[in-house]
């Protein structure tokens, strides 16, 4: 059994128990601009925003003025950064491989990988200008060929923010807006007069981007339900106190809400985390955040061996899961639940965040027992197609899916499976007189 040295102190809550308020308000915003377009955007970003500026897309004169005038160094990591999720993405790309298959004589079956047309691409801003986020949905989306990528900001203390935007530039959006908020994601959602719609919408938000998101849904489609950051580190003896502290208030400084968890085999290691974040947390500019997530959200469990550590992860199924153990890799083999793992002390989840490569926009809230995270797959529709070119065997299919049909009694499929049967292969249709003409009955 586990021993639980810190508990939370409150529950995180799951996304679709939204609050009511929030509910009302994003439903109430959405309907505004499904009838009135963008004087309805327009009303809600100088409300919200205070943003009212003569277009909310930025010209081609606009991005290249914001991207020039930063510094050099600024544009240089952008473009590292960029250049490793293009690297993995394009590497994910390059493993769906289109199929084409015989199944009987003459009968093809085959799918294929078709990028969405359009996708939308929101880049939180705020007290965190999530730069990242432009990395993870614009690049990827490209990867994956969609042809139009339309990506957004909200305007900081009323101007273009210039990090994100040089983002988005040298991530290949296609269109840049400033505009945040419900009016962001419901313009690109349900178009306007002056912004199309798009087919996909991509990236992190506040609560009521993530409840627009949510309301949305079904119209198009949207990568995940979002909910706080979530970190959880699973620990041996080996493992150095000082630096799980640090992993852990590296997500915690995410939200007030970001659960923050410790499983380890050593109660050493626990307590002594639990002493370090207390001392780190003493000089940490983000502290009035970390703090709290770690007060209300922050746990450690001491367990017996391994196995229970990795058995109790999945049960967790958090976001991120950093392995810092002797034998890091084993937790590829014994677990199953996570949005991504992060293998030895070498590696930590701000990599993953900001630099190494992987995306980042990550399922939360349990959600990894079901799905993975975004990836250029999600840009991508796997259509199947069908095709036979000979007569018998479309004729004996004819006759095996008329009987199938007729125990369901679906008999307009069955007589549709019929003519198959007749027309290349010489059977009677006992519904009709129609005849057909063939050379000679079909036979497999």
């Amino acid at each position: 059994m586990p021993v639980t040295l810190k508990a939370p102190t409150t529950t995180v809550g799951a996304p679709h128990k939204s609050n009511p308020q929030v509910i009302e308000t994003v439903a109430r915003v959405l309907a505004d601009i499904r009838d009135n377009g963008d004087a309805a955007v327009r009303r809600y970003s100088e409300q919200f925003d205070e943003w009212t500026p003569s277009s909310f897309r930025l010209s081609d004169a606009d991005v290249a003025k914001i991207v020039s005038d930063l510094p050099v160094t600024v544009i240089e990591d952008l473009t590292f950064v960029q250049r490793q999720v293009r690297n993995f993405a394009q590497a994910q790309r390059d493993s769906m491989l289109d199929i084409e298959i015989e199944t009987l004589p003459g009968v093809k079956l085959g799918h294929r990988h078709v990028p969405v047309s359009a996708s939308g691409a929101y880049v939180p801003g705020g007290r965190y200008p999530l730069t990242a986020s432009a990395h993870m949905t614009v690049v990827t989306a490209k990867v994956a060929g969609v042809e139009r990528v339309a990506a957004t900001t909200p305007p900081n203390q009323g101007s273009a923010p210039a990090i994100s935007v040089a983002a988005m530039h040298l991530a290949g959006a296609d269109e840049i807006y400033v505009l945040g908020g419900v009016q962001a994601i419901g313009a690109l959602a349900l178009g306007t007069e002056t912004i199309a719609p798009v087919n996909l919408l991509t990236g992190p938000g506040n609560a009521y981007v993530a409840e627009a998101k949510r309301q949305l849904f079904g119209e198009v489609g949207i990568d995940l339900f979002a909910g706080p950051t979530e970190v959880l580190i699973i620990a041996d003896e080996s493992a150095d106190p000082f630096v799980v502290a640090a992993d852990l208030l590296s997500q915690a400084e995410h939200g007030p809400d970001s659960p923050v968890v410790l499983i380890t085999t050593s109660e050493r290691v626990g307590r002594e985390t639990i002493a370090e974040v207390a001392r780190q947390l003493q000089n940490l500019p983000t502290n009035d955040i970390a703090a709290v997530s770690w007060d209300n959200h922050g746990e450690v469990h001491v367990v017996d061996s391994l196995e229970d550590a990795f058995g109790l992860a999945d049960r967790y199924a958090s976001e991120h899961v950093q392995i810092l153990t002797e034998e890091p890799r084993r937790a590829l083999a014994e677990m199953r639940n996570y949005g991504a793992l992060f293998l030895g002390e070498k590696t930590c989840v701000s990599f993953g965040d900001k630099a190494i490569g992987t995306n980042h926009v990550l399922p939360t809230l349990g959600a990894a027992n079901y799905t993975g995270g975004l990836w250029v797959g999600k840009f991508l529709k796997t259509v199947t197609y069908q095709e036979i070119e000979d007569a018998a065997s479309s004729a004996e299919l004819g006759r095996i899916c008329g009987r199938a049909s007729r125990l369901e009694n679906f008999e307009g499929h069955a007589r549709s499976a019929d003519v198959r049967a007749a027309k290349f292969g010489g059977d009677e249709l006992p519904w009709t007189g129609h005849r057909f003409v063939v050379d000679a009955p079909a036979q497999i």
